[in-house]
């Protein structure tokens, strides 16, 4: 993806001023989680820099080293935030992996689920045959899922009108939708007609994306806008999907893509201008919650504090002293870097069990299905922080405790 007018034509058609950005004062270092784990500067943002630089300048072949160096960064983006110089590495990273790509397949495993994941009937039935190999225990605990994926289609008839839209994606659609169900309550509550974005939008294409599958995530860009048009907002309650939905009119280069984006708001930010709207709480029990920041909304979109303005009236807030570093989850990174996503995620693991003993609350909130259900895989009871507010907001304009 390449932002401005600024020169291109190396061999991985990067911007010169984006390459030349980072003058590799290491500050990004401490906030890269695959550095943190591995020490090897080609796993850190300026070693990857400095192999992008070297291949589009025709100094160095993209080998198996550079290779594994661009498939093994998470593209968490925190040293962006880290970075003095805001070298603008997920659009390096995106264009990197988008140039490599016309020459080399993502793996087999990969594409099919990506493939997937753009058929909301199939991957509905794939998810309804997991969920019977789930009760029959012959799934390994160890796999990013659901603890019980749904038997049958748990979705209920939607609006087909509304003052704003809710984007129900993919995977969430499929496998977790007592999330959505929870957001359109809160959502709801604020007195808004909601919609849902449905099979017609489908998946937003950010898998794709992160994979280098260019012209496929474009692809589901269009669709997605082909589907939502009008000036409606669309709220979006997956940090991944958000951050791919804002990022159209970058993607797509056309003012109709910037107008889309504009239209985008995470579902957090956009209640937390609202919250005169919403019932206030009523006396009694506040459960105790440990917030997980998704990347995608801490550094791809700077709104992770509207979280904690949502969730303050309703839950006693305990904060992680990791500064927000990766959980390892990553959108498909997981699934093709288990080990290092593992040790990413022990990291994580770490500084959840910090909180949880000063909080006296093992119960984490996290704004990303990919994030929740990483964590959970290692144990962890995770929920979406909407999850925790619907649940002591009553419909008549009070709140029970019902956890």
């Amino acid at each position: 993806m390449i932002r401005g007018d600024a020169r291109t034509g190396g061999l991985l058609d990067l911007r010169d001023d984006a390459l030349a950005a980072c003058v590799d004062c290491g500050l990004c270092l401490p906030h890269c989680p695959t550095y943190r784990v591995t020490g090897d500067e080609r796993r850190s943002p300026r070693g990857r820099i400095a192999l992008m630089r070297a291949v589009d300048g025709g100094g160095m072949e993209a080998d198996e080293e550079v290779l594994e160096s661009i498939d093994t960064c998470v593209l968490c983006r925190g040293c962006e935030t880290a970075c003095p110089s805001v070298v603008p590495f997920g659009e390096l990273m995106a264009g990197t992996r988008a140039s490599l790509g016309r020459t080399r397949r993502p793996p087999l495993r990969l594409r099919i689920g990506l493939a997937v994941l753009v058929r909301p009937r199939l991957l509905r039935f794939g998810s309804r045959f997991l969920a019977v190999l789930q009760r029959l225990h012959l799934l390994p605990r160890r796999l990013p899922l659901p603890q019980r994926l749904p038997l049958r289609d748990p979705r209920t008839p939607a609006r087909t009108e509304g003052e704003v839209v809710l984007f129900t994606g993919c995977v969430m659609d499929a496998w977790q939708p007592d999330v959505h169900a929870a957001v359109e309550a809160v959502l709801e509550a604020t007195d808004t007609r909601v919609r849902r974005s449905g099979d017609s939008a489908g998946c937003c294409g950010a898998l794709h994306a992160h994979a280098g599958m260019d012209a496929a995530a474009r692809r589901q860009a269009e669709q997605v806008m082909s589907a939502l048009p009008g000036s409606d907002p669309v709220l979006v309650d997956s940090a991944g999907c958000g951050a791919a939905l804002r990022e159209f009119g970058v993607l797509l280069g056309t003012p109709e893509a910037a107008a889309f984006s504009a239209r985008v708001r995470d579902v957090h930010e956009w209640l937390a201008d609202r919250m005169s709207s919403l019932p206030v709480a009523l006396p009694g029990d506040r459960p105790t919650v440990i917030v997980q920041d998704p990347c995608h909304l801490r550094h791809a979109q700077g709104v992770h504090a509207d979280v904690r303005t949502v969730l303050a009236p309703y839950a006693d807030l305990v904060e992680l002293d990791d500064e927000g570093l990766c959980c390892g989850a990553g959108g498909a990174f997981a699934v093709l870097q288990p080990e290092l996503a593992g040790e990413i995620r022990e990291r994580k693991s770490a500084a959840i069990s910090r909180a949880a003993t000063r909080g006296r609350s093992d119960l984490v909130v996290s704004a990303n299905p990919g994030c929740a259900l990483h964590l959970a895989a290692a144990g962890h009871l995770v929920r979406h922080p909407l999850e925790i507010v619907a649940d002591r907001l009553d419909r008549e304009g009070g709140c029970v405790d019902v956890g």
